[in-house]
């Protein structure tokens, strides 16, 4: 496998949107373009790497390894453009395929290397799958649904269909099977454990996580943040498998792929766990609201929290689960944005939702993004992107996490998903948004 760099190569219709994006923000909002700049390029420049098999391979940032999940978030801004360069849409559709590649490996892994080399974040791991194309094996809901969601929305935003390949098709079979053993977790093979005094990095009970009962949602081991549930519906994680369920059914449907038992296998997990989220995944806050729980087990436990990374309760609508003006969404977000979730900050320099996943009092750019794509309200949008750019510590860039009454300490230097969540939010202000 021979790999291409593509260090210096921005396509010449990125660098003409990043002078209309300039235009747009205009002497008014000229931080937001110097920083637009440096993080639309970024991703581009650092990050990616081309096979000539067409594959596309991106790091994380500063870890050596891709994530399913993050490699999504990463290129989806792009989108807006593929259907007007075919470079940009190679280059989605090879991320495409090497993403149902890794998943044909194996479905329960978050994080892969590029080649088999066997490194891995901590070799000590015990898991049923040693493969050396694992760099973790973290099972993630999440990280099935992005693959789907970045095949459908390469298909809504180019029309193209020829990422629905042999090995997407596979990939799928294996993400049906993988969620629908998960809806009975008693009976999975998957286990967890790390060596380790932190509890967020490893499964209780033999590396099989607490007891859940049965509700129809379907079981994962760790949250977006890539830290441990607490309780194993993780509900903003179901809210986004029964999205891609429905992309399912309609790419197996039989206008792009026909195969009608695909199709009603995908419907059948939509109903199922959109049953159990609105059965089971609702409890009430402090003032007798209803609200979304962040995770549940079905025994009668709920988390009322929520965290940084996507998906999270804030992005439901963002995700395509409910509409932004639901009921229930409204009250759960009111509880997000206030003490009553524990992860919610305010300070001298930010406001916003944290992570245990970083030290108390960090509010995260990614749930800042959310936060305003989610929002209605322009000046909140306008309000969110002065503060990010004001808080970049100078970098002209985003962080993980960033202290909220200093912001030049922040985690993670190098960030790649927090840049281009920056860069879609700009995007969003201007009325620029991916198809779905």
């Amino acid at each position: 496998m021979t790999t291409t760099d593509t260090a210096n190569a921005i396509p010449e219709s990125v660098a003409t949107f990043i002078e209309r994006i300039a235009d747009l923000c205009g002497e008014e909002h000229a931080g937001w373009a110097e920083n637009f700049r440096a993080c639309f390029a970024d991703t581009l420049l650092t990050t990616v790497r081309r096979h000539d098999d067409g594959t596309t391979f991106l790091l994380t940032g500063d870890i050596p390894a891709m994530w399913l999940r993050d490699s999504t978030t990463q290129l989806r801004p792009y989108l807006a453009l593929a259907g007007e360069d075919d470079g940009l849409s190679d280059l989605i559709a090879g991320l495409v395929r090497q993403q149902f590649r890794y998943i044909t490996i194996d479905p329960y892994a978050n994080a892969f290397n590029e080649t088999p080399s066997g490194a891995s974040w901590d070799k000590d791991d015990r898991s049923d799958s040693s493969s050396p194309w694992l760099w973790e094996r973290k099972y993630e809901v999440d990280s099935l649904c992005f693959p789907i969601q970045l095949a459908w929305l390469l298909y809504a935003n180019t029309g193209r269909t020829d990422h629905f390949d042999d090995e997407f098709v596979s990939g799928t079979h294996r993400i049906l099977d993988v969620f629908e053993t998960e809806q009975h977790h008693e009976d999975s093979p998957y286990f967890f454990i790390r060596d380790t005094d932190i509890p967020t990095e490893t499964l209780a009970n033999d590396g099989k996580g607490s007891p859940v009962a049965h509700t129809g949602m379907t079981w994962s081991g760790f949250r977006p943040s890539d830290d441990a549930c607490t309780y194993h519906y993780l509900v903003p994680s179901n809210m986004f498998a029964s999205v891609v369920m429905g992309y399912l059914e309609r790419i197996f449907g039989g206008d792009i792929l026909d195969d009608p038992s695909v199709a009603a296998r995908a419907k059948a997990l939509r109903e199922s766990i959109t049953e159990g989220i609105e059965t089971h995944a609702k409890t009430v806050n402090r003032d007798g609201e209803t609200i979304y729980a962040f995770e549940t087990d079905g025994l009668g436990h709920y988390n009322v929290m929520d965290d940084s990374n996507v998906p999270s309760l804030m992005a439901a609508p963002y995700l395509g689960y409910c509409e932004p003006d639901d009921p229930t969404y409204l009250a759960t977000r009111r509880t997000l944005l206030s003490d009553e979730n524990p992860y919610y900050y305010e300070g001298e320099y930010l406001k916003g939702i944290g992570s245990p996943h970083t030290p108390p009092r960090y509010v995260w750019p990614i749930a800042l993004a959310i936060e305003a794509m989610t929002s209605g309200d322009r000046e909140t949008k306008e309000r969110i992107l002065d503060r990010l750019v004001a808080t970049d510590a100078g970098t002209h860039l985003m962080h993980e996490g960033i202290d909220v009454d200093d912001p030049t300490k922040y985690t993670r230097e190098w960030f790649s998903w927090s840049n281009m969540m920056f860069c879609e939010l700009v995007m969003d202000y201007f009325g620029i948004r991916v198809k779905r």
